[in-house]
């Protein structure tokens, strides 16, 4: 259960802890109080979207805390790190700048692992789901989680995706004779052009080499041929190489005179023989450079093919071989398209009868499913002062191509008659505000029933309820109670009443600021709160007794309902409140 709910800096609270207890605990105040905003940062602590207007003015970032004790195992925690815990503390902070810390008992995490723990841990339902119940594209998932059909359902969609799959690869192999002749002869045509274009991997790179080289042809001949002259001499002029071989000789008779002149005549040498090996290298490159003139146009031809080639399959050698591969690929299957179409619909025949098979086996076990939920929710609804309405779900095969869909065979709406004699009708043509909220409430108190979740929020869902159906509706409240932490924000003196727990959420300004305060009132502090609840103005001595009676009748009502351990209003004691925000 939820027993700690700190909340700071968020809208118009700066500060404030709430104590919840087991039971029955509500929430009532004046609108624009902060109520709401409770709900908010309980949902920002489970995960759930928010935003940075959250954040209270002036102050750079908000945090909730929340903490959960008495928890049963919940796989998630030993999924995560967090194995064995009875105790879990949530802490979210958001900040001006979009940025959002999470922690679970002390221990960061991802908001949308925050969000996956927190599905586990409370359950709210706000005045929103009335409109979910409205919309007849719900009532399957509705009954699907009342019926526990995961498991089923799964299964089936996993036939019904093989199904789908063979479908989408028949549709691909499947053309017309002209169409099919079209395609050949795109394909051939194509390989056709690749294979004669004889493609080599680096050739382009090649031809662009050779390519920058005979552009520079008279230059790169007119500077190697200035290179030999000058190492090797002209008519009439000796060379770098004759020179150094002539300064050897000269100095080769002297150097024994001193070791100055040995190791000059050393150094010649040196430079003679790698003049000689340049000039040899100058001479093989003048050989190599003897350019054939038309080799300029073979080269420019031979990369415009393979840039024609590249705009049409690929902007290199190695995507065009690719492209040719598949092309080669797809005329092969359209060749044996017809063996291959026969294989396939035998297969797909064969995945529509299991795909079949198991949306049967899923409708049946929904239908059984709304049996039950039928006689669930109208019992519900009878303890909710409803009892003359009829609840049924009805069944209508599914409009998906032959009779399919990705959610069965199935399509599903509620239908309800709000009054005896009257025909069914589907339920957001019959209910009433007031109905409608009842109806949820029944709704959901029976899908919550072996959910696992052990705390829930309603959030204002008795809008349109009033005299003796809000009593009931108090009264069920209560009921579930015994077996889950409830925390009900309301603006019924009948639900209030009939709370272990009963919060004030008040509002004062202080210094030019809006400030929330949340307290926990005593019976004394109850009776003024549900008095002005039940009139206006000033607490008269009518509303008093009015008050004190909806409390004594609340509280036989409660006596014979076993509480859940730890819950219990506070007698005799002052109002305690939260520290002030």
């Amino acid at each position: 259960m939820l027993s700690l709910l700190h909340i700071e800096n968020i809208a118009i609270i700066e500060s404030c802890d709430i104590h919840f207890d087991a039971g029955f605990n509500v929430l009532t105040g004046e609108t624009g109080a902060g109520k709401s905003i409770v709900i908010d940062a309980i949902s920002a602590v489970l995960g759930q979207r928010t935003s940075r207007e959250l954040i209270r003015t002036g102050a750079k970032s908000a945090t909730v805390s929340a903490q959960f004790t008495g928890l049963p195992k919940i796989p998630w925690l030993d999924e995560n790190g967090f194995p064995g815990e009875e105790e879990l503390v949530l802490q979210r902070e958001i900040y001006g700048n979009g940025r959002n810390a999470c922690r679970v008992n002390g221990k960061l995490i991802s908001v949308g692992q925050l969000q996956q723990l927190g599905r586990n841990l409370l359950d709210i339902h706000g005045q929103h789901d009335g409109q979910q119940l409205l919309d007849p594209a719900c009532h399957l998932s509705y009954l699907d989680s009342f019926g526990n059909l995961g498991e089923q359902k799964e299964a089936y969609q996993s036939q019904y995706d093989d199904y789908m799959a063979l479908k989408k690869k028949i549709r691909s192999l499947t053309m017309d004779e002209a169409e099919r002749s079209r395609r050949v002869d795109i394909l051939r045509y194509q390989i056709r052009e690749l294979e004669r274009a004889r493609l080599r991997d680096g050739e382009e790179e090649r031809l662009e080499a050779r390519r920058k080289l005979l552009y520079e042809s008279d230059r790169l001949i007119s500077g190697l041929r200035s290179a030999a002259d000058a190492l090797g001499g002209t008519s009439g002029r000796e060379g770098v190489v004759e020179l150094l071989d002539e300064a050897e000789q000269g100095l080769r008779g002297i150097s024994d005179l001193n070791d100055q002149l040995h190791a000059i005549s050393e150094e010649i040498a040196v430079l003679s023989q790698q003049a000689s090996i340049v000039q040899e290298a100058v001479e093989d490159l003048r050989r190599e450079m003897d350019f054939d003139p038309q080799e300029l146009d073979r080269v420019e031809t031979r990369l415009a093919l393979l840039s024609r080639l590249e705009r049409r399959y690929g902007s290199s050698v190695a995507e065009m071989k690719a492209f040719l591969d598949r092309s080669k690929k797809e005329l092969d299957q359209i060749a044996s398209a017809d063996d291959t179409l026969k294989m396939l619909h035998h297969e797909m025949e064969s995945a529509r009868k299991a795909t079949l098979r198991k949306g049967e086996e899923l409708s049946a076990a929904r239908k059984k499913a709304a049996l039950a939920l039928q006689a669930r929710v109208q019992e519900e609804l009878r303890q909710l002062d409803m009892p003359r309405v009829t609840f049924e779900t009805e069944f209508q095969p599914s409009a998906g191509e032959g009779g399919m869909d990705v959610t069965g065979i199935d399509q599903v709406q509620f239908l309800m008659s709000a009054n005896m004699g009257e025909a069914l009708k589907p339920i957001q043509k019959v209910a009433s505000g007031g109905e409608l909220a009842r109806i949820m409430l029944a709704l959901k108190n029976v899908l919550a029933e072996d959910d696992g979740i052990g705390s829930l929020v309603f959030d204002e869902v008795d809008t349109g309820v009033s005299g003796r159906a809000a009593q009931k509706v108090a009264e069920k409240m209560a009921d579930v109670a015994r077996h889950k932490q409830v925390l009900c924000v309301t603006h019924l003196p009948q639900i209030a009443a009939m709370a272990d727990a009963h919060f004030s959420v008040q509002k004062d300004e202080r210094d030019g600021r809006t400030y929330t305060n949340v307290t926990r009132l005593n019976r004394k502090g109850r009776e003024g709160e549900l008095g002005r609840l039940i009139g206006s103005g000033d607490m008269t001595e009518t509303m008093q007794k009015s008050a004190a009676e909806l409390l004594n009748r609340a509280e036989e009502y409660r006596k014979g309902i076993i509480r859940p351990e730890g819950s219990g209003e506070e007698s005799g004691e002052s109002p305690q409140p939260a520290p002030s925000a």
